[in-house]
């Protein structure tokens, strides 16, 4: 990585918690540098996140080498009251979808899911 991500400012609809699990969701593999490349934060930030994670049940990993392998617990609920019942899987279902929509060309995205309320289908 070529130094300290470009910071943000303002708000956003996601957290940065849900990034680095979405990302860790795609590859188990993963590495932090990779993480903070993709969710433009900060290696430390990635860590101390993971941390945070791990700390309350939703990833675990084992070492392998040099190498981490997560494991994420899908059917751990959300923690805000306002997402009750929600499971981790389902958060993961959407974040995984809109990755994949965001990289296949936009003639194909449309082509291949469904309308949904908000598309007015």
């Amino acid at each position: 990585m070529d130094g300290v991500p470009e910071p943000h400012t303002g708000w956003t609809f996601l957290t940065n918690h849900a990034r680095v699990l979405a990302s860790i969701a795609d590859n188990p593999n993963v590495r932090i540098r990779s993480i903070a490349a993709h969710c433009r934060l900060t290696e430390r930030a990635v860590q101390k996140i993971i941390a945070d994670l791990e700390r309350d049940g939703y990833l675990s990993h084992t070492r392998e080498g040099r190498t981490n392998t997560y494991r994420i617990d899908p059917g751990k609920v959300l923690r805000h009251p306002a997402e009750a019942g929600l499971k981790v899987a389902e958060l993961l279902s959407l974040l995984v979808q809109a990755e994949a929509d965001r990289n296949t060309p936009p003639q194909q995205v449309g082509a291949a899911r469904a309308p949904t309320p908000v598309d007015g289908g």
